[in-house]
């Protein structure tokens, strides 16, 4: 062989491992860290997780059965004459029936899974905790009506107890996962759409809105908090309480400030003149992690810079700009940080 075609096979044989390294780089950062759905915390995401073993094993043993044979052909049947003319294999009705009969019974084994899957998935218990998801730009709503209570960004639930997620929309299609809890489910406006969940252990686990919503799609996150069912029932208790008062004077002028705000347009303090239904229900603010759509966390000066200008930290948001002196600012976090 020629020098020139030694460089030729070289260069053919560096572009397949660095397609092969290419195709294995999104694989690998996949695996990078949580949350994901290969490490399941509850019965739905274990279903999940156990079909796309399923799958996965199916597509392994293809690829290796196919390039297996690619590989054996191209160095069993390598020209080495080219007079010659290899034999020709159009026509074989045995290769051609193997070759559709092999795929039929791949997809008709996949698809009798997933519908068992489904059917697994989609069998909600009656008497599960009823919990109203509702998607805004960009963040997360949670009703909980038959226990009167309202939070955002925030999901409780108790560990090992099946809670039914009823999920719509306000605005534009989002979309509700929580790769360890559950499967992808869509917040559409004008229709609901239900799905369950059941945590097996204890944790906090991190979601994220799955479906493009806008700007800050990327920061429309969830957390659901999974707690044993005592301390959920604390939590519960906690949360029907009524707003905390003031407890001291920099939190009282927050009061005031806040009240005499355009806030009071779009957030609700329950027992206070403050009754908006645009933004986050506030009563309970400061028991919450995060805020922002979980974007941040619920400390003084990330309060502090989203209340002086909320687009300088998430553009595109819907909360405006309020004309409040840095005075009235630090007394409304002090007052928001006492709504525990």
């Amino acid at each position: 062989m020629s020098a020139q075609g030694h460089i030729v096979r070289h260069h053919r044989w560096l572009s397949v491992v660095l397609l092969a390294i290419a195709l294995l780089i999104p694989t690998a950062t996949a695996f990078a860290g949580p949350p994901s759905p290969l490490t399941p915390a509850s019965t739905e995401a274990t279903i999940i997780r156990d079909l796309y073993a399923v799958v996965f094993w199916i597509a392994v043993g293809v690829f290796v059965i196919v390039e297996g044979l690619l590989v054996y052909s191209v160095i069993r049947f390598r020209r080495q004459h080219p007079e010659e003319v290899p034999v020709q294999l159009h026509g074989s009705t045995p290769v051609e029936v193997a070759w559709t009969i092999a795929p039929a019974i791949i997809v008709a084994v996949l698809m009798l899974l997933t519908l068992r899957s489904m059917r697994t998935l989609y069998q909600i218990p009656s008497g599960t905790i009823q919990v109203e998801v509702i998607g805004h730009q960009w963040w997360w709503e949670f009703r909980y009506p038959d226990l009167g209570i309202t939070t955002a960004n925030e999901l409780h639930i108790p560990v090992g107890e099946m809670v039914r997620l009823r999920i719509e929309s306000v605005d534009v299609i989002h979309s509700f996962w929580v790769p360890e809890l559950g499967g992808k489910t869509d917040a559409i406006p004008g229709h609901t759409n239900t799905t369950a969940i059941q945590a097996m252990k204890a944790g906090r686990y991190h979601g994220q809105c799955a479906e493009f919503c806008g700007a800050q799609h990327a920061q429309m996150r969830i957390e659901v908090v999974a707690s044993p069912p005592a301390a959920f029932q604390q939590w519960v208790e906690n949360q029907k309480a009524a707003a905390a008062a003031p407890s001291d004077e920099a939190a009282r002028r927050g009061q005031q400030a806040f009240m005499s705000s355009a806030c009071i347009g779009c957030h609700t303090i329950a027992g206070t003149p403050a009754q908006g239904k645009i933004g986050p229900d506030l009563t309970h603010f400061a028991s919450r992690r995060t805020f922002a759509g979980a974007s941040f966390e619920t400390a003084p000066q990330n309060l502090a810079a989203w209340i002086r200008d909320p687009q300088a930290l998430k553009p595109g948001t819907l909360m405006p700009k309020v004309d409040l002196s840095e005075e009235q600012i630090n007394d409304i976090v002090a007052y928001l940080l006492s709504l525990k």
